[in-house]
C-alpha cells in the first residue's frame, strides 16, 4: 500500500480485501472512499468475511440488498484521519474506551487488550486491530480481522 494513493486505490492492490473492495464496488461506495476524506477506515479481511454464516457475502453483494451492504460498510468508516497514537490516546481519555461514531451514523467501541486495539461493535461482537496505521492519501487504514455489525 502506498500513502500517496487513496483508500480505494490501496485497497484494489491488496490480496487479503478482495472481498472488501467487491462489497465496496456493489454498495455504490467507491467515490465516497475516493474522496478527499479524511477516512479511517477498519477494513476487515478476506477471513474476516468468511467467518460470517454461510451465504451471507454472497446475499448482501446482489443489487436488491445494496442498501443493506452500504449500511455495514459505512458502520467501518470513521470521519477524520485516526492513527493508533491518537485513538490510544482516546481510550486513555475515556478511562480504557474510545467511543467513534461512523458515517452510518452508529457507535463502535475501541479499548486496548494485550497491547492490541481491539474494537467492539453495537452488537457486543469484538474484532482485533491486526495491522494499524496504514496510511493513505485520504485517510488511514487499520486492518481486522472480523466484520463489524451495527444494530
Amino acid at each position: 500500500m502506498y500513502p500517496t494513493k487513496n483508500i480505494i486505490q490501496n485497497a484494489m492492490n491488496s490480496k487479503d480485501h478482495t472481498t472488501l473492495v467487491a462489497a465496496v464496488k456493489a454498495a455504490g461506495l467507491v467515490e465516497t472512499l475516493e474522496g478527499p476524506g479524511p477516512f479511517t477506515v477498519f477494513a476487515p479481511t478476506n477471513e474476516a468475511f468468511a467467518m460470517l454464516p454461510a451465504g451471507t457475502v454472497d446475499n448482501l453483494l446482489k443489487p436488491e440488498n445494496k442498501a443493506a451492504l452500504a449500511t455495514i460498510l459505512t458502520y467501518h468508516v470513521v470521519s477524520g484521519k485516526w492513527d493508533a497514537k491518537m485513538l490510544m490516546a482516546k481510550i486513555k481519555e475515556g478511562n480504557g474506551t474510545a467511543q467513534l461514531t461512523t458515517i452510518q451514523g452508529g457507535m463502535i467501541w475501541a479499548m486496548m487488550m494485550n497491547d492490541k486495539i481491539m474494537l467492539k461493535d453495537e452488537k457486543g461482537n469484538m474484532a482485533t486491530v491486526t495491522i494499524p496505521n496504514v496510511y493513505q492519501s485520504n485517510g488511514v487504514i487499520f486492518v481486522i480481522d472480523r466484520v463489524l455489525m451495527p444494530k
